[in-house]
């Protein structure tokens, strides 16, 4: 399905032949560029990107890459090609033919699902608008900018279905959509990790590694929907997703590799001698993986979940790769383990399947970041380097489901307050680790050089080569 770029709001869902529609979404397009003038990436305006566009969402060959200017980026609504008798594949539902209208009794439902994800994608432009003026290179300011295009063109996503599937309702949380400012005191961002600073680039890589892989398997799960229009758009939004974990996955591995070129060479492991040679210290990347996993891990809500249960049972939000599970698809007299606190211990029981299907994601994205860590763990045993990266417990400083009122270490002991308020700062990153990250902040523009502190990349974009001018300054 190809895009047509034609009109003023490029699209694949024949947007000229609604003309209400049409209208609304015009109407809300210079609110949408206001936003991104006040809250895009700082300085921008006037820089030539080497940006991706989408062309088509055909999965090969869908992406044009050219230089364009982030506000002339052509922002638009493209969803995936509709699935021939595509049927409901899981709970009461199962096998009815999917939704292309919203069904009445699940309007409230879906619309707070929708309004929800939508959410996300301006709150991490947002955090993340700062970076640009302390970028390593080029080609990290790039990657940034990338991300921050895709963000706000997913949250163009959400905003068309609330427009074509919600009336007024939905388009008066387009507007809020806008109106909601990440961190702000009176109207932050929905979810708390999407009001967190994202101060230095260390913090985006593991944003782009740990919470832009929440988004994949939340976006995974909401594809699965019986609502088609929401099930097609989703599964674009993960076609574009895929670089958004890249950046943070790579960007973070060649930390690592820096790190570990400089322990090989001068044959030191002690973090202040490597902190005054301007790396950064393995413990320290620690530290800093073990606060956006925790973080991160929140955003999955409640291991139990009445809510849950019925977004399955109803057909609107199913479990990561849903069809090629083997079961009944209604969880009927399925079990699932959670863990729960009992004095000082922390034990496993058996739930419900249906209610416990935020812990099950949980388990799946739990699984896919420890495939990264594995990856991360080569580079230093490439180098000799005596030192592996561990994913915490997943009780390890959380807010919000079973651990909430409890403290546990990364290794899963259940604390004490006082235990907690002596040792916590060897766990999560503390004012030194903070303060000497952002001592590392320059800004690096020369094309092909880089910071310090990260090594280059193996390969450029798009098969250009690493020292590309990827940015162009006017």
């Amino acid at each position: 399905m190809s895009i047509n770029y034609a009109d003023k709001i490029p699209n694949n869902v024949e947007l000229a032949s609604n003309k209400t529609l049409q209208r609304a979404l015009e109407h809300w397009q210079p609110g949408y560029l206001d936003w991104w003038g006040e809250m895009g990436p700082e300085g921008s305006p006037n820089y030539d990107v080497y940006l991706r566009t989408a062309i088509s969402v055909d999965a090969k060959g869908w992406a044009h890459f050219d230089y364009v200017r982030m506000p002339d980026y052509r922002w638009g609504i493209f969803l995936a090609a509709p699935e021939k008798d595509r049927k409901v594949n899981f709970g009461a539902h199962k096998g009815e033919a999917a939704w292309q209208e919203v069904p009445g009794e699940y309007r409230s439902t879906l619309r707070r699902i929708i309004v929800t994800q939508g959410d996300t994608e301006p709150a991490s432009v947002e955090q993340q608008r700062h970076l640009g003026l302390t970028c390593p290179s080029l080609y990290d300011l790039r990657n940034l900018f990338q991300v921050n295009v895709e963000e706000g063109r997913h949250l163009w996503a959400m905003v068309y279905l609330l427009h074509a599937y919600f009336g007024r309702d939905g388009r008066e949380e387009g507007e809020a959509l806008l109106a909601r400012r990440s961190g702000d005191a009176d109207n932050p961002r929905i979810l708390t990790a999407f009001n967190e600073k994202t101060p230095d680039w260390l913090s985006f890589f593991m944003f782009t590694f740990i919470t832009d892989r929440d988004g994949k398997f939340q976006l995974a799960a909401l594809a699965e929907s019986g609502f088609d229009p929401l099930s097609r758009t989703c599964r674009f939004m993960l076609t574009e997703e895929a670089h958004h974990m890249f950046v943070g996955e790579s960007g973070v591995g060649r930390i690592i590799q820096r790190t570990c070129e400089a322990m090989k060479e001068h044959r030191i492991d002690d973090p202040a001698k490597l902190r005054a040679m301007g790396v950064i210290d393995l413990p320290t990347l620690q530290r800093y993986l073990n606060f956006h996993f925790s973080v991160t891990s929140d955003l999955y809500g409640s291991e139990v979940s009445s809510n849950a249960a019925s977004s399955y049972t109803n057909g609107l939000k199913g479990r990561f790769d849903e069809t090629r599970i083997d079961d009944d698809h209604r969880l009927e007299g399925a079990e699932y383990p959670v863990m729960e606190v009992i004095g000082d211990r922390i034990l496993t029981k058996h739930v419900a399947g249906l209610t416990a299907l935020n812990e099950r994601l949980r388990d799946d994205w739990v699984a896919d970041v420890q495939a990264g860590i594995d990856r991360w763990n080569r580079i230093p045993a490439k180098y000799g380097v005596d030192f592996r990266f561990k994913l915490p417990h997943k009780g390890f400083h959380r807010r919000i489901g079973a651990f909430a009122e409890h403290h546990v270490s990364p290794e899963g002991a259940v604390l004490s307050e006082a235990d907690w308020t002596s040792k916590h700062r060897e766990w999560l990153p503390n004012e030194q680790d903070r303060a000497y990250i952002q001592s590392l902040m320059g800004r690096v523009v020369e094309p092909g050089r880089f910071a310090n502190w990260i090594a280059a990349p193996h390969q450029g974009i798009n098969k250009q080569p690493v020292n590309f001018e990827y940015v162009r300054f006017n």
